[in-house]
């Protein structure tokens, strides 16, 4: 018996060679029958496939990637619906400035505007939250857009890039012309023969070159490097402060894979720092120079500060928290985002690590500003004290604050968390310390909710072997739960630590106090825990104080065994962030 001959070449094809090509281990996706022969494909060349339950948890799981890779994280969706349900995780990246390739479905070529299925004008929706649309209409264009959509998403400002791939541009040329023959019909009549014809060279135009396409080239992807001008004068600036602060965002981050060598840097620059976004646990989880509280205080004392990486939005309230007299450098690869609200009088346009890595090899001492420091310091250990107190305070149920600092004394030395809710996570991020760079993953600048599954897959599938842990707000785990099928699918073992406090607490903190009703606020104490285990995860369920410990415990032995586990944790209300509204 003779072998069977190799399916016929298609764009699919020539799509996963340049995914192959650009090292992707990973392609997220929900399937659709116009994407099919990509899945097919890349799964043919080894890239894992793995597929989730909403089009947006693929782009988050994507998103977070590239966060934690430095490379584009890509994502497949198919035509129409696919499309629309992503917008939500597009412009999360976008404003987060995550490198993302998203692979889109759409309508045969032929018939786009003719009202076939799922079949909608996609540009539009698309291009205000990618840096470019690609919309490829030969199948030997299909390969240099993928190509060229890598290099742009990590060029300059990274960003997510769309390619529209058309689903009579991946099947094979055989099956193409078939099926544009039948659907020009046998008639005789001038009409049906003038259609044949137009179809016809319609679909000679679509593979006409095909066979010439050369192997993708994978092109460096240039680091713009800030001017020289721009570190002596920093430098200057630096040297002459008596109260020097760092602030580091995410942007200073980019190039994942220099985070060990920006933290020596920040390390040889001596000079106390925040870090915000993915740059948390940068210096490890107790670096003497790393502080976490009084911040706003802090920048209004300092007299010197450095933003690497950070604009001047709400987080920094406009740039009004740094005082007016002090002297204020802005390291970053956007000029917009760089002159945001406050103009610098020190502007690095380029990478903010690269800049604070050129900064701390002409850096003197930094010692003598141990003064300064210890000021901070004193001010730093006073809120952990506060902390604690506020943590020992009893309750009918969980209080959130001592079931974070039991979380932060019983996770792995290597965990990485995923922060996916308000009040709750917002409460994590003052008490949960990242273990090391790249070991934290909130939403970013767009506080978007129901990223957690999605950057989850991302961080397992990018980083596997590491213990991985979601803390959940209630209201956010309703967005990701049935992403548990997924997580047992897959083999992914994560730990999800939802704090269930009835009720979307952010919003109602400052919603009951100024308006006196609590309309659309309240949510029930969900058995979550028994969903997860319909999905065939483990569920634990923590209602007293007294069982955190041991069940946190059980869990990441669960964990450990490969299986995925949601801890659902019956929360006391707090007064912890009074006042903590955002506009």
């Amino acid at each position: 018996m003779g072998l069977s001959p190799p399916p016929a070449r298609h764009g699919g094809d020539r799509i996963s060679e340049v995914l192959q090509a650009q090292g992707v281990p990973c392609l997220y996706t929900l399937c659709g029958g116009h994407i099919s022969p990509i899945l097919s494909a890349a799964k043919a060349r080894g890239i894992r496939i793995v597929d989730v339950r909403d089009e947006a948890t693929a782009v988050f799981a994507a998103d977070a990637a590239a966060r934690l890779s430095g490379r584009p994280g890509v994502a497949a969706v198919t035509a129409g619906p696919g499309i629309t349900n992503t917008i939500t995780a597009l412009k999360n990246a976008q404003l987060a400035q995550s490198p993302v390739v998203l692979l889109g479905g759409a309508a045969p070529t032929a018939l786009q505007g003719r009202g076939a299925l799922q079949d909608i004008d996609q540009r539009p929706l698309v291009a205000p939250h990618v840096k470019h649309f690609f919309k490829p209409r030969r199948v030997r264009d299909l390969g240099p857009a993928v190509n060229e959509a890598f290099l742009l998403a990590q060029s300059g400002v990274p960003g997510p890039v769309f390619v529209e791939c058309p689903v009579d541009l991946l099947y094979d040329e055989a099956s193409i012309r078939q099926w544009y023959a039948e659907a020009g019909g046998k008639g005789t009549s001038l009409t049906d023969r003038a259609l044949r014809w137009y179809l016809n060279r319609h679909v000679r135009r679509m593979f006409e070159g095909g066979s010439d396409a050369a192997a993708p080239v994978v092109a460096p992807v240039p680091v713009p490097q800030a001017p020289e001008a721009s570190v002596r004068a920093a430098l200057a600036a630096l040297s002459r402060a008596q109260r020097p602060l760092a602030v580091i965002g995410s942007q200073a981050v980019v190039q994942a894979p220099q985070a060990d060598a920006l933290a020596e840097a920040v390390a040889r620059l001596g000079i106390p720092v925040y870090l915000s976004g993915m740059a948390r646990g940068l210096l490890g989880p107790a670096h003497p120079l790393q502080l976490r509280h009084q911040r706003r205080s802090a920048l209004r004392e300092a007299d010197c500060v450095l933003l690497a990486g950070v604009p001047c939005d709400f987080r920094l309230d406009y740039g009004r928290h740094v005082r007016r007299s002090a002297i204020l450098i802005a390291a970053n690869r956007s000029a917009r985002d760089a002159r945001l609200n406050r103009r610098p009088d020190i502007t690095a346009l380029g990478d903010a690590g690269a800049f604070m890595q050129a900064l701390a090899r002409q850096a003197t001492d930094g010692s003598r500003h141990a003064g300064w420091l210890a000021t901070l310091r004193a001010r730093d250990d006073a809120r952990e004290a506060e902390i604690d107190t506020q943590a020992a305070v009893p309750g009918a149920f969980v209080n959130p604050l001592a079931l974070l600092r039991e979380l932060q004394r019983e996770a792995a030395d290597d965990a990485i968390f995923v922060a996916d809710g308000g009040d709750f996570v917002a409460t994590a991020s003052y008490v949960l310390h990242a273990r090391g760079p790249l070991a934290w993953l909130d939403p970013g600048a767009f506080g978007t909710l129901g990223v957690g599954a999605g950057f989850a897959l991302g961080a397992a599938t990018t980083r596997p072997g590491r213990e991985l842990w979601i803390v959940f707000g209630d209201g956010a785990c309703g967005f990701g739960l049935a992403e548990f099928d997924t997580f047992v699918r897959h083999g992914i073992p994560v730990i999800a630590v939802v704090g269930n406090d009835a009720g979307w607490t952010q919003i109602a903190r400052e919603q009951v106090k100024m308006l006196h009703d609590d309309v659309a606020t309240v949510l029930a104490r969900t058995a979550y825990h028994e969903v997860a285990a319909g999905f065939g995860a483990a569920g634990l369920l923590i209602q007293h104080p007294d069982e955190v410990t041991p069940v946190l415990r059980q869990a990441r032995e669960l964990a450990r065994q490969g299986r995925p586990v949601l801890v659902n944790v019956w929360l006391d209300k707090t007064e912890f962030r009074e006042g903590s509204l955002s506009m």
